[in-house]
């Protein structure tokens, strides 16, 4: 059975180009044309990604990914943007957005980074040695081959990319990583200066994993260096 995309934009011919670029990739296909029609769309149809413009009538694309993710509606969003702006990049980000691209774009491009972010939905990571079948770290357990992580033994929500920024961080426990790093690490593509994307990230994880996000104690911050992920039960018996 075909992967299902919802396309969401204004313009009917970008519309259509993508539409026929996504079919002709082995995908099928739903549209809408405004923010309301497509938060319908998505509360009512399982979709496997949705690719959604930012400036939308009715309601914007940011609202559209807000109230979506607020639902815990988790389908990945690739947004579009008109304006080559980093703070509409990051605040997209920081809604939940997955990944995002730039206008004007390639429809070889926008196929490209669906295949990728789908692939990272369904990817089972390598298993590395060290790991097991889960990496415990305190109240925090990761599980590699499921893709799924746990705090207090209570199941997590998190986005494809915020996952695997997780197993990252928790593979290399002890470790300071760079923000330069962790683009390379868990980003496939190149987001040079986009260093901003991984504090993002990093902020999404802590308000699901710390008891207090201004006081972490698993992913801490070394100033001017990076992240590092501890033990904090560790931390408690020096």
């Amino acid at each position: 059975m075909s992967q299902k995309i919802l396309i969401v934009d204004d313009e009917e011919s970008i519309v259509t180009l993508l539409k026929y670029n996504i079919e002709q990739a082995g995908f099928d296909t739903e549209v809408a044309y405004t923010g309301q029609e497509a938060l319908n769309q998505a509360n009512e149809h399982t979709f496997d990604l949705i690719v959604l413009d930012v400036m939308l009538p009715e309601m914007d694309g940011m609202e559209v990914c807000k109230q979506l993710r607020q639902k815990q509606i988790q389908t990945p969003i690739l947004m579009l943007t008109a304006k080559d702006d980093e703070f509409d990049k990051v605040l997209g980000l920081e809604l939940g957005a997955d990944d995002y691209l730039t206008k004007p774009f390639s429809p070889r491009e926008v196929v490209a980074r669906i295949k990728a972010i789908l692939r990272r939905m369904t990817y089972t990571p390598i298993e590395d040695e060290s790991d097991g079948p889960s990496i415990q770290i305190a109240d925090l357990v990761v599980y590699p081959e499921q893709y799924e992580a746990t705090i207090k033994e209570e199941s997590m929500v998190l986005t494809p990319k915020e996952f695997e920024l997780l197993l990252y961080l928790s593979r290399n426990k002890g470790r300071v990583l760079s923000r330069d790093q962790l683009l390379s690490a868990v980003w496939n593509y190149d987001f040079v200066g986009d260093t901003r994307i991984v504090d993002v990230h990093i902020s999404h994880l802590r308000e699901k994993i710390e008891p207090d996000t201004k006081k972490p104690v698993y992913i801490k911050t070394i100033r001017g260096l990076g992240y590092k992920m501890e033990d904090p039960s560790r931390d408690a018996k020096v």
